[in-house]
């Protein structure tokens, strides 16, 4: 695996003869906030880096520390991605904004133990922002990421989750409207993540696709969604958890690195393969595909 310094330094060596276009969605926070924060600090500022979330406050705060040049564009676009109709329009106001994508990195997420809660949509939160949200970013973003691969330069998504623990699906019940538990969501979510990159790489196979696994970071997700137990682990997860701008170089090195440019990837924390997922099989994936097209729609 690399090393966190050999990451660091292969990030480091990022040197593109274009600007690149990056669009974090889940960007106010955690995971992706360390992303593109190190992603500014790679590039110099010579980058466009657009940051979607709910909280503007927080997203003007994270790009007022980015470094600048004369090249840089940054900017917040704001989306409750637990709703298909905002991605859509979210998607749509991004297209007609920006001339291609190099990099979509998608990390949107809550930590419940709460039980089946429906948006208006009928879609559970948790799988609407783990799940659906994303397969809906990578879909209707990819005219703008096939125009920079057209131009010669990297086309990259991430969807940053689990890939080293998904389970089985219930190809008869995957929105779990009859069968919710945490473990079974969990399921859905990651290996429908792993399907996602598998089965948008298969159609467009000369874009890349990556699902990969943080680990334990030492973000403020546990203690937003539980202040309690999260006050009193807190002290606990700090020392074994990875802090997030150290984790961010390794979620970064796929995505920055010529050793992923095209294909479909399943990584663990430190950017390894992370392994055949056993659930991922052929009627899985045509059940998933089919049910997510139709359930993504804004109607």
């Amino acid at each position: 695996m690399p090393s966190l310094a050999a990451a660091r330094a292969s990030n480091a060596a990022f040197k593109p003869s274009y600007r690149p276009v990056a669009i974090f969605v889940g960007g106010t926070s955690g995971i992706g906030q360390g992303m593109a924060e190190v992603l500014a600090r790679h590039t110099g500022g010579n980058a466009h880096i657009v940051i979607v979330g709910r909280d503007k406050s927080k997203a003007d705060a994270i790009i007022d520390s980015f470094p600048r040049s004369s090249d840089s564009t940054y900017e917040f676009v704001p989306c409750d991605v637990s709703l298909m109709k905002n991605v859509q329009a979210c998607t749509d106001t991004l297209a007609q904004r920006l001339p291609k994508i190099n990099f979509l990195v998608l990390s949107p997420g809550i930590l419940t133990m709460q039980g089946r809660t429906e948006t208006e949509e009928g879609l559970d939160q948790k799988l609407a922002l783990h799940f659906y949200s994303r397969w809906k970013f990578a879909g209707e973003l990819l005219p703008l990421l096939k125009k920079a691969k057209a131009d010669g330069e990297d086309a990259k998504v991430m969807s940053v989750l689990d890939a080293v623990n998904g389970g089985p699906i219930k190809l008869d019940d995957i929105d779990l409207k009859k069968g919710y538990g945490l473990k079974a969501a969990a399921d859905t979510a990651t290996t429908g993540n792993d399907i996602m990159v598998d089965e948008y790489a298969r159609r467009h196979p000369d874009l890349a696709f990556t699902h990969i696994y943080p680990g334990v970071v030492n973000t403020s997700l546990f203690t937003k969604s539980h202040p309690i137990l999260g006050c009193v682990l807190s002290p606990v997860t700090k020392i074994f958890a990875t802090a997030p701008q150290d984790c961010a170089e390794w979620m970064l090195y796929p995505l920055l690195s010529k050793n992923f440019e095209k294909g479909s990837f399943h990584l663990d924390n430190h950017a390894e393969p992370a392994g055949p997922n056993k659930h991922v099989t052929e009627e899985a994936k045509r059940s998933v595909w089919d049910h997510v097209l139709e359930f993504t729609k804004v109607k």
